[in-house]
């Protein structure tokens, strides 16, 4: 590992704008950004990046989102976190905007399905390598594979995933065996100021919008309350999203509804992105940019508010056996969503080869980009 101990804001916005550009398969990119930030670079410690994603576990919100803002935070402060979470996030907003443009104006995704069709099967390979990666360099004991079991079997009994990491909280608690040394805090007063400065700023604007655009401030008001609620990552947000856009307001169909949730698993980034499509198709450009600000807003701020606490509580010997609870239960959600991915694909013995192939190309380290562009071309071709 060779360690870079100052990245530029241009390092930082080239490295994660790649990662974004690349990021399918939701929170199972977590993986992929800590190889090319800790194991590549040496931006971050093992146990800072640890816990950073046990934090981005339980707050609402995009998991691989709040993990760029944070690993940014961590490196360069909060310029950092805005430039990271921003060039990670830019891919999957042009992605998005491009393909809700086509779909505007064709109305279906049949031209879309089939040339991404290959990307459903490499992403299960994704989410599936992720999570055995993730086990097998993170556990040591067989008390954490057990508590990924458990935390699995709870995901899967489909509680409330802030109840499943509670339980993984406490037997963490119970069952860990080791403690890691805490880490570098950051400046607590200056984070805590933005925060307080970002939440009456984002106040003031929806004021704003209220007396300007009543259109404009429900939409930013529904992506905000989705984001604000979205326990368990960018799935989780789609219960939510469905029951605003659909039941309550009968903005969209629910067959408008499925072809943004599709488009959403199709493109880089976490699904929560299908909040660009909706905010297109009933408001158009400025609808989709505003969309696609509140619905990451929420998790970015809740982020900047917490971590000035989080980062004290890693003072205390409880709290590293907390966080690996919390570790532990991600290697089960990302076992879970394995499984509801592949139960969701009419499998024959192509698909089958397919993802055995991409699985044993992520595991010999090849780069996931050339996979997933080998996975288009394949499609393509077929």
């Amino acid at each position: 590992m060779q360690k870079q101990e100052n990245p530029t804001y241009f390092d930082l916005f080239r490295t994660f704008f790649w990662m974004g550009l690349t990021a399918f398969g939701g929170p199972a990119m977590t993986a992929h950004i800590r190889k090319h930030v800790v194991d590549k670079k040496g931006w971050l410690e093992p146990n800072v990046f640890d816990s950073g994603l046990a934090l981005c576990q339980i707050i609402p919100g995009a998991i691989v989102m709040q993990l760029a803002s944070y690993i940014g935070l961590k490196i360069k402060g909060i310029s950092g976190a805005i430039v990271c979470f921003i060039a990670f996030g830019f891919p999957s907003f042009l992605f998005m905007f491009i393909l809700s443009v086509i779909y505007k104006h064709s109305k279906n995704i049949t031209g879309v399905e089939h040339v991404l069709s290959g990307l459903r099967v490499i992403i299960i390979a994704i989410v599936a390598n992720a999570a055995f990666t993730f086990g097998k360099n993170n556990f040591h004991y067989w008390n954490d594979w057990a508590i990924a079991i458990i935390a699995a079997g709870l995901f899967l009994t489909k509680l409330h995933p802030a109840v499943v990491l509670v339980a993984a909280a406490l037997l963490g608690i119970i069952f860990t065996k080791r403690n890691s040394h805490p880490f570098e805090k950051l400046d607590s007063v200056k984070t805590f100021r933005f925060f307080i400065w970002a939440l009456v700023s984002v106040a003031v604007g929806i004021v704003i919008l209220f007396f300007l655009n009543k259109d404009y401030f429900t939409l930013a008001t529904i992506m905000l309350r989705i984001d604000l609620f979205s326990f368990g990552g960018g799935l989780a947000s789609m219960p939510i999203m469905y029951h605003e856009l659909v039941d309550l307001f009968g903005w969209f169909s629910e067959k408008v509804f499925m072809d943004g949730v599709i488009l959403g698993q199709v493109t880089p980034g976490s699904i929560i992105i299908a909040a660009t499509f909706f905010g297109y198709m009933h408001f158009g450009i400025l609808g989709s940019l505003l969309a696609t600000f509140a619905v990451f807003t929420p998790s970015f701020l809740v982020l900047m508010g917490i971590i000035p606490f989080f980062d004290r509580l890693s003072t205390y010997p409880q709290f590293s056996r907390i966080i690996n609870g919390i570790l532990c239960s991600f290697v089960g959600l990302l076992s879970v969503v394995t499984y509801r991915f592949a139960i969701g694909v009419h499998w024959n013995i192509i698909e089958i080869i397919f993802t055995l192939v991409a699985f044993v190309l992520l595991m010999r380290k090849v780069d996931v980009v050339w996979i997933v562009l080998g996975g288009i071309l394949v499609s393509f071709i077929m």
